[in-house]
């Protein structure tokens, strides 16, 4: 099973994005919601460099803050798609 976590907001089109791409996949995740406000995003900012979201990491595989919805779409279907 892998061991994912996405950092994510409510509402968010690219979050959702991601979220659709876990689902087809089966793939299990915690999810860590993020304040609206950028400036209290501290959290995301210290696994990532940046205050964006979504951001995911895959600790089984290295990947420890990987951000932009497209680019995390395209590892998961590289990484765990058939």
């Amino acid at each position: 099973m892998a061991n994912l976590e996405l950092y994510e907001l409510e509402g968010c089109p690219y979050c959702a994005k991601v979220i659709k791409k876990l689902d087809e996949l089966g793939l299990d995740y915690e999810s860590h919601m993020v304040p609206r406000s950028h400036g209290e995003r501290t959290e995301v900012k210290e696994v990532s460099g940046q205050t964006g979201v979504p951001v995911l990491i895959d600790e089984d595989n290295g990947v420890d803050g990987m951000p932009e919805s497209d680019d995390i779409v395209e590892y998961l279907e590289e990484t765990y798609g058939q």
